[in-house]
């Protein structure tokens, strides 16, 4: 059977009548900031004021929901894909029958048709699950995580009934604004039901004051949305990650022998994926501000087999020698010292899935800019001429894609956009000024575009392509 057809089958409809929770909250200043992106006079243009609209409610409604795929990297670098997918069904397999719920479900394992080291499975849902009695609270990254196919641990448990014992049946829902009490036995406030699971902890140790608990606290037996847990599956072989954040490393194009810079890399993630496409031929050095991620990295590298990775400790805004002279293994850099730089930005992160609230203010969400900023005019510093840098982020905003795009441009003379591959993006979205031939080289991941499309219509696999988080790519080549 064809990827498109499978794809097809096991395709979840997720229509605007499958929105079963309420649009991201968000406060009403970022709210209103956010429709004056999605209705910016270049947009509604384009498509008109209705259509616009329709988009930027679509968006809300989508950024609350989890995407309707799993997307799967493997270390093709260690074994071929075909033998990677065959053990992970293998594992999955072992994982269901160890599964305390009495449905038997096939999980399906489709390798990406574009891209080479990809699996893709589809998630189901929303099911059909029941409210039962006995409820756990649990924090919203918790929640959101549980939405993406994790059991719920320990710490992020908020909430449970006063008596309850490892192997009671509850009900799990996730506090939407941060308002449930730690060790709380009831909560009234805002809430959205995730699922049902099995305590794998007496209340008492799950709140245990001596020693905080740690490990799984409830296993998800029915969740709303069905997604395998990939804790402690074939850690070397497969490694969870959005579909965007694949493509970035692909657009960066490494090469064997060539010296590259991840100049925000925690957790890793880019990093050993460029280690990995090099073949783990040249060096790839990673700089992060925090050192126990840094410590992650590293961790990370060693799991995947890749002796490339260099993970240091460092502000990559400061990153840049003052001597041109100097030449050491570890930072600052004299300029001009990598062929390739990818600068994956800190940044307002409103496109992650599924997100259901965020209390942060339009001043915390415009922040992000000029820090941007800084991290570029670093980046361009130790690029060599003839190499390239790609810029990420994982958020939606104009000022921090688009505007920053044409302010590079703008910016440094030197710097040119290239065409990307793989392109399963979107274009660039307009407001920023550029022309539609700048547009068009950009990638934008727009889930709210991909709730535009039904199964009947949508191009496939194209469903798979664009039902992700939001995100954003540009690819610049150094004149």
């Amino acid at each position: 059977m064809m990827y498109a057809e499978v794809l097809a089958r096991s395709m979840p409809k997720q229509s605007e009548g499958m929105s079963i929770f309420p649009r991201i909250s968000l406060k009403p200043e970022v709210t209103e900031y956010l429709k004056s992106v999605f209705l910016n006079k270049e947009v509604l243009t384009a498509v008109g004021h209705q259509e616009a609209e329709h988009r930027f409610h679509k968006l809300l409604s989508c950024l609350s929901h989890p995407p309707s795929y799993t997307c799967v990297r493997a270390s093709t670098h260690l074994a071929p894909l075909e033998e990677i997918r065959q053990r992970l069904a293998e594992e999955l397999r072992k994982q269901q029958m160890c599964s305390s719920s009495a449905e038997e479900v096939s999980v399906q394992i489709l390798p990406h048709p574009r891209i080479a080291d990809v699996l893709i499975l589809p998630v189901e849902g929303p099911r059909p699950v029941k409210q039962l009695g006995s409820e756990v609270v649990v924090g919203a990254q918790c929640g959101s995580a549980v939405l993406r196919g994790a059991h719920v641990f320990a710490p992020g448990i908020l909430g449970s009934p006063k008596y309850m014992k490892a192997g009671d049946l509850v009900s799990v829902f996730s506090d939407l604004e941060g308002r449930c009490t730690r060790g709380a036995t009831s909560f009234q406030g805002k809430k959205v039901f995730v699922g049902n699971g099995v305590a794998e902890m007496d209340r008492s140790t799950i709140f245990c004051t001596d020693e905080p608990a740690r490990g799984i606290g409830i296993r998800m037996v029915e969740p709303l949305y069905r997604s395998p847990s990939f804790d402690g599956v074939l850690p070397n072989l497969v490694f969870l990650q959005n579909l965007p954040s694949v493509v970035v490393g692909h657009v960066l194009g490494p090469r064997p022998g060539e010296r590259i810079l991840d100049m925000c890399a925690a957790p890793g993630g880019k990093t050993c994926h460029i280690a990995a496409l090099m073949g783990d031929q040249g060096e790839v050095v990673a700089l992060d501000r925090i050192r126990n991620k840094i410590d992650r990295i590293r961790q990370n590298a060693q799991m995947l087999h890749l002796q490339s990775v260099k993970a240091h400790c460092f502000n990559s805004i400061q990153a840049v020698s003052s001597d041109p002279a100097q030449e050491t293994e570890g930072p600052p850099f004299p300029p001009e010292s990598f062929d390739r730089v990818l600068l994956d930005a800190p940044c307002s992160g409103l496109g992650q899935r599924p997100n259901m609230g965020s209390t942060w203010s339009l001043k915390e969400i415009c922040s992000y800019q000029p820090l941007q900023r800084k991290l570029f005019h670093a980046a361009v510093r130790l690029l060599k001429k003839g190499g390239v840098l790609v810029y990420s982020t994982c958020t939606v905003t104009l000022a921090e894609n688009e505007e920053q795009v044409a302010w590079a441009l703008d910016t440094f003379p030197c710097l040119s956009l290239q065409p990307q591959e793989p392109h399963i993006g979107a274009e660039g979205m307009s407001g920023a000024g550029l022309p539609p031939e700048q547009l068009r080289l950009l990638q934008r991941f727009s889930p709210e575009l991909s709730w535009e499309q039904t199964e009947a219509t949508a191009p496939l696999p194209c469903r798979a392509d664009s039902d992700t988080i939001g995100f954003f790519i540009a690819k610049f080549l150094k004149n």
